[in-house]
């Protein structure tokens, strides 16, 4: 047991011991687990973390980086250690013709505000883009643009990462390659990630929006299939939305990037869906399209409630049973008010991180349950967290594996 009385290292930062600190690093965004903390650490310098990290490593405390705090099950919370605040570490450095170097604590958001005036984009962002680089970095980074990219961690060309000895090193795929795949999706356990180099593409100025309602799950997952192999878009998500009366409204969402206000003449031949909306955008207005809706859910209060989200990764021939027991098994109470689920298709053949684990099947569906659970309610919350543990069992058992859930999982 290490001896909580050894003196930290001087820093030119601050490393508080308070109780908003401790509290505040003892809190996610799931607000399901409260691991806390023996200190928090706001870094002056990197030259800080440093020597944070020499003492952690000498003194055996679990020392973990954290931005915003958008996990779900503690995954940036450290019992009895030391969390690192880092965001004051988001500066953009420079941006070139391909590519962009960014410290870690920067936003996503902040990423497309640097590279969208030169015409430039990441290959894949997350829905929500108010989450940092070095966070979606440590776990993967999945979203609507994966069936083409691969994971966010699958397009970065390099890191700075501080090692668990406190020192510093730049690793890549050619330069320090076991570091480089130890700290991506990482967990933030292997190491500091501060600075990405990140690859970057061509940013359209348009996307045409196609949302295809569906009846029954068999279509919605055939159709998904079809779109996912045949590339028909550039972006691919679906979603299962409860519903008062009935089953759950189906809905695939399909985007086609393009730099003319005019709709591309995209054909939705041999598709079964049985009704559909398209509509043209502005670019970032799409990739920003949650911005809105979060910010009523900031102002009103439903943000701050618990959301005790599963996310799994099924393998493609077990995933309607699963997510059919899933939906019908998830009651209203059991996914809340403005709760619903995700599930979009992923070919393992264009992930090659090696700490992102997917099922063996050549194609996976991302099947996530983004719950709400009422404050007041903790007996709610509790069967919510009760009902993610069996539905992982059943998807583990055929081959699944859970993304951005437990870490012992």
């Amino acid at each position: 047991m290490p001896d909580p009385l050894a003196p930290f290292p001087p820093v030119r930062g601050v490393i508080s011991t308070e109780e908003h600190d401790l509290r505040w690093a003892s809190t996610d965004f799931g607000r399901a687990v409260h691991h806390r903390p023996l200190a928090v650490l706001r870094p002056d310098s990197v030259d800080d973390i440093a020597a944070v990290q020499r003492y952690a490593t000498t003194h055996q405390l679990p020392l973990v980086p954290r931005a915003e705090g958008h996990s779900t099950s503690g995954q940036a919370q450290a019992s009895g250690g030391i969390v690192v605040d880092m965001t004051g570490l988001d500066t953009v450095h420079r941006i070139g013709s391909d590519h962009l170097v960014v410290d870690a604590g920067a936003r996503w958001s902040e990423v497309l505000a640097a590279t969208i005036p030169h015409g430039l984009t990441p290959p894949v962002l997350t829905d929500y883009l108010e989450l940092s680089v070095g966070g979606t970095l440590s776990v993967g980074g999945i979203g609507g643009t994966s069936h083409r990219h691969g994971a966010q961690t699958d397009n970065v060309l390099a890191l700075d990462v501080l090692a668990p000895d406190g020192t510093r090193h730049t690793c890549s795929p050619t330069t320090n390659p076991l570091l480089f795949d130890a700290v991506r999706a990482g967990r933030g356990r292997q190491g500091v990630i501060l600075t990405a180099t990140l690859r970057l593409i061509r940013a359209h100025t348009h996307a045409t929006v196609h949302r295809l309602r569906y009846d029954n799950l068999t279509d919605f997952l055939a159709d998904q299939r079809t779109l996912m192999n045949e590339q028909r878009f550039d972006y691919l998500e679906g979603q299962a939305q409860p519903t008062e009366t009935g089953p759950w409204a189906l809905l695939i969402e399909a985007a086609t990037f393009h730099s003319s206000p005019d709709q591309p003449d995209r054909a939705l031949h041999g598709l079964r869906h049985h009704d559909a909306d398209i509509n043209t955008v502005p670019y970032l207005n799409f990739l920003d399209r949650l911005a809105e809706s979060v910010a009523l859910l900031r102002r009103i209060g439903p943000w701050q409630d618990p959301h005790p989200w599963l996310n799994l990764l099924l393998p493609d021939s077990d995933t309607e049973n699963i997510v059919t027991t899933a939906l019908a098994t998830t009651t209203p109470e059991l996914v809340g008010d403005s709760g619903l689920a995700l599930l979009y298709p992923l070919p393992r053949a264009r992930f090659t991180t090696p700490k992102l684990r997917l099922p063996q099947s050549t194609t996976s569906f991302l099947f996530s349950l983004l719950r709400a659970a009422p404050p007041a309610s903790p007996a709610t919350l509790a069967r919510m967290v009760d009902h993610n543990h069996r539905l992982t069992t059943v998807a583990t058992a055929a081959g699944g594996v859970a993304y951005l859930g437990d870490l012992d999982t």
